[in-house]
């Protein structure tokens, strides 16, 4: 294992300092072992180097045994309170809140004190579903991006070319596999993060008793990434493997793997009529190091492999990402900005052949507003073509922000 020197999270930084000392809670949310933990610490030692005393920072997580007793509560508000430095603003962390019974109620009550900066995690999208609407700021972290995967290999001596190093990232992205060069502790640690999501944050939660079906629902997920999949067709392939189960089961499980935040649902949107539509959804995992260790056999669909790493870029960079539907065609990916406006991507491995060009082309043709589209490829040759205002681009430079 190498030396620990963890990666800088800017962007996730960057959102903690803009709402810094404002009256307003700070939520960072995000599948298990993202970072959020590392995250806290990083921003707790800008703190430090900005003036702020260390007894004006209180971190409390969850997960550590140590603090269980504070998981009531009434016990967790009596500790803050009496641990608030008098006079000075006190900032409060508290890392995988989802544990707290309640924790709405401590959370409001500290929220209306002058004194208090308040910043939370959780590793679920069922912590936010309480009371809070309105007072909280909100970011979704996902594991390292290439381009902060790339970053932490130049700063360690460890890069060798860009293709190499997204082979690597394939392995996965989640920040802890950096320090694990070899494969079987690699697949260990992801084994352990899926174990722990699975038990924790859906068999527990939904009172699961069937886990080889739940099993197969994600298995099934995480095999048809990037192609459009409904209940019924998930029902036949449980079937098939004589797991049977209903509908509403499905449905029901589907909804407690997407907010485990273990995959991402993207749903079709009509381009020209500027609205989601009600047809099947596509879903896209949050790691494919879990893929791969889930299906070792599934290597070969590299296409909607690398169709999922655009989706989790678009995401980061994005506030909404759905398919496009224009016509009867499909646009791979529609961004659609904060202010609405939109950005079309179609993703494929090449289109050095005419054909394939022209098929991936057609879609973009259709639309005629004024946005821009992109057609992002793995080829190296003709990679900056420009078909009418469609704008070729090699993924590997685009995802490293490279003009």
């Amino acid at each position: 294992m190498v030396e620990k020197r963890y990666v800088a999270r800017t962007e996730y930084l960057d959102f903690l300092k803009r709402h810094q000392g404002k009256q307003i809670i700070k939520v960072v949310s995000g599948v298990r072992r993202s970072g959020k933990t590392i995250l806290f610490s990083q921003f707790q030692e800008y703190l430090r180097s900005s003036g702020v005393a260390p007894e004006q920072i209180i971190t409390i997580n969850f997960e550590d045994m140590a603090n269980e007793s504070l998981r009531d509560p009434y016990a967790l508000y009596k500790y803050l309170t009496d641990h608030l430095d008098e006079g000075e603003m006190t900032y409060i962390f508290l890392d995988e809140i989802q544990h707290v019974t309640d924790f709405e109620k401590v959370v409001d009550s500290l929220f209306i004190k002058d004194n208090v900066d308040l910043y939370i995690t959780g590793s679920n999208a069922y912590f936010l579903s309480g009371e809070m609407t309105g007072r909280y700021v909100q970011i979704n972290m996902l594991p390292l991006s290439f381009k902060e995967f790339v970053e932490w290999h130049k700063q360690n001596d460890l890069f060798t070319n860009d293709t190499d190093m997204f082979n690597e990232y394939l392995k996965s992205s989640f920040p802890y596999t950096l320090f694990v060069q070899d494969e079987q502790e690699r697949m260990e640690y992801l084994q352990g993060i899926y174990s722990t999501i699975v038990l924790t944050d859906i068999v527990t939660r939904l009172k699961v008793r069937d886990v080889p079906v739940l099993e197969r629902v994600i298995r099934t997920l995480f095999s048809d990434i990037g192609s459009a999949i409904s209940i019924s067709n998930i029902a036949n392939t449980l079937k098939s493997a004589k797991l049977p189960a209903d509908n509403k089961t499905i449905d029901r499980y589907v909804e407690g793997i997407l907010n485990s935040l273990l995959m991402y649902e993207v749903k079709p949107y009509d381009i020209h009529g500027r609205s989601i539509l009600r047809a099947n959804s596509k879903y896209y995992a949050v790691d494919l190091g879990l893929r791969r260790l889930l299906l070792p056999d599934h290597q070969q669909d590299y296409g909607h492999i690398i169709g999922n790493i655009v989706f989790l870029e678009l995401k980061r960079r994005y506030p909404h990402v759905d398919v496009g539907r224009s016509n009867d065609l499909e646009v791979d990916f529609v961004a659609l900005n904060v202010k609405n406006e939109a950005r079309y991507f179609q993703v494929a491995l090449t289109t050095l052949d005419e054909k394939v060009l022209e098929r991936e082309l057609r879609p973009l043709k259709q639309i005629h507003d004024s946005y821009p589209k992109y057609l992002l490829t793995m080829d190296t040759l003709n990679k900056d073509a420009n078909y009418d205002g469609i704008q070729k681009m090699n993924i590997l430079d685009w995802l490293l922000e490279r003009d």
